[in-house]
């Protein structure tokens, strides 16, 4: 994980399933893999996860383990 204290003219995009939420995480891709932040604190900056740690981490959450 490396933080990201940058914001830049990345493509966020977040989870349709949250509709007009606002509470929600955005992600971005990132050039050593993804990127992400909460959308209510921007201003805090980002965390980004390189490529082989995102991935696995959705893997884990698309099978239900996490």
């Amino acid at each position: 994980m490396t933080p990201q204290t940058t914001t830049n003219a990345a493509n966020w995009r977040k989870s349709s399933y949250s509709a007009d939420q606002t509470a929600c995480v955005e992600v971005a891709d990132w050039e050593m893999g993804a990127t992400i932040r909460d959308t209510q604190n921007r201003e805090l900056g980002q965390l980004g996860f390189p490529t082989q740690a995102w991935v696995s981490f959705l893997t884990e959450v698309k099978s239900g383990r996490l």
